[in-house]
């Protein structure tokens, strides 16, 4: 392929994530605007369903043998043993990935947060929050959740979607945001101790979460890479983190096409504007290969014959984006509905993943211990030999990142 083709085809991928995702570009300089642009036309009051809701609920009961529950176990009278006080804790956690008063916390807040009474009496916000909190933690079909609940499809549908816009636009500002100078005094301070370098603010790291292949623009959304490392056609969306050392996400851009590389992910990132807007001057964002090394992104050398203060500098480097990636780890495992290909629409996936995230930084906020047997083994292709080259963006950040690394071996000797 001459550089005409290949100037063409880059193009064109940036043309297709433009044209799909031109709402999410739009509102990009605001904190997660990727996240709130997507639901601008649903402005419903937070958790408020309408009647169809109620009656799709309905009707599905009606349909449903009489003897369901007993048959089943499943139903109304399976939610009604988890919501019982005496309901055993660990059974209760194994179940929705927290305990109790952490669930009981996240049903306080969206529920004060608006008038949701129309419909209580048909479907409980409690129990709204528990369908979404069960799907996003098992993946599970809706056809599967709307058995285990007794609900109609079309209400467990709605009850997703809603909560997790709900917890997008109510507790998203509360539990996933950039931090305060307090705070990110605590961070370098935290990750200087783990890595021995300076003014390190966050660990970012790129995911993708496969879709089905939409009916506009496949091309763009094709994840070249891991098609070829997984010899499986896959489509994806990309989720970009920026973590704290403790694995608490504190920015996200969620939902350009897999297609893309990080670098242009990290362009079109609201982080990305915060930088171009002076914000992080003096600071550092770890990332891996397939980030540009800038005057505010730090990554590791990438040639092959490495120096033995390069190669010292690179597994300190290592060490910080250990975080980022067990992060992402405990996230995807936590909430398996990234897993596998959801049938959820591309417009609404950034909240849902955005939801995800909250969740995540709820139970790490609130010291929900992770069962490793939920730990996610996940291909992503951050492999020196798999990410294209990146281009030079600053002259000054290699003398910087040449400086650590010579600072780093005296450290050690």
């Amino acid at each position: 392929m001459n550089d005409g083709d290949g100037n063409c085809k880059r193009r064109r991928k940036e043309r297709f994530a433009d044209e799909d995702l031109s709402d999410m570009n739009e509102s990009s300089n605001d904190e997660n605007s990727v996240l709130m642009s997507t639901h601008k036309r649903k402005t419903r009051t937070l958790l408020g369903f309408y009647d169809s809701v109620a009656s799709a609920s309905v009707k599905q009961t009606e349909t449903q043998s009489p003897n369901h529950d007993k048959q089943s176990g499943l139903g109304p009278s399976w939610w009604d043993e988890c919501n019982r006080p005496d309901y055993p804790e660990d059974e209760f956690k194994k179940v929705f990935r927290m305990s109790k008063s952490t669930f009981e916390l996240i049903c306080f807040e969206l529920s004060s947060e608006g008038d949701a009474s129309t419909l209580r009496n048909a479907i409980s916000v409690k129990q709204r929050v528990a369908v979404c909190v069960w799907q996003l933690a098992t993946g599970e079909p809706l056809r599967l959740v709307s058995k285990r609940f007794g609900l109609g499809i079309s209400a467990c549908r709605e009850s997703v979607l809603e909560v997790c816009s709900a917890i997008c636009s109510v507790l998203m500002p509360k539990y996933l945001r950039w931090p305060d100078v307090k705070s990110l005094r605590k961070i370098k301070e935290e990750f200087e101790v783990i890595s021995w370098i300076p003014n390190v603010v966050g660990s970012m790291y790129t995911t993708h979460v496969p879709i089905t292949p939409p009916k506009t623009c496949v091309a763009a959304y094709l994840n070249e890479r891991q098609t070829e490392g997984s010899r499986k056609t896959s489509y994806s969306v990309t989720v970009q983190g920026v973590v704290d050392p403790w694995g608490v996400f504190t920015d996200v851009c969620i939902g350009w096409p897999g297609s893309m590389n990080d670098d242009q992910v990290l362009e079109k990132s609201a982080l990305y504007q915060r930088a171009n807007c002076g914000l992080l001057n003096g600071v550092w964002v770890v990332g891996s290969w397939g980030y540009p090394l800038m005057d505010w992104v730090l990554v590791p050398y990438r040639q092959h014959r490495l120096t033995w203060t390069q190669h010292g500098f690179n597994e300190k480097i290592g060490e910080i984006q250990r975080v980022a990636k067990e992060a992402f780890g405990r996230l995807k495992g936590r909430w398996r509905c990234l897993l596998t290909r959801t049938d959820v629409k591309l417009p609404d996936l950034a909240v849902v993943v955005g939801a995800c995230c909250v969740l995540h930084n709820i139970c790490e906020m609130k010291g929900e211990g992770f069962d490793p047997d939920l730990r996610s083994e996940f291909f992503d292709d951050d492999d020196d030999e798999m990410v294209p080259d990146v281009d030079l963006r600053s002259v000054s950040s290699m003398e910087a990142r040449d400086a650590i690394a010579h600072n780093l071996l005296h450290h050690a000797i």
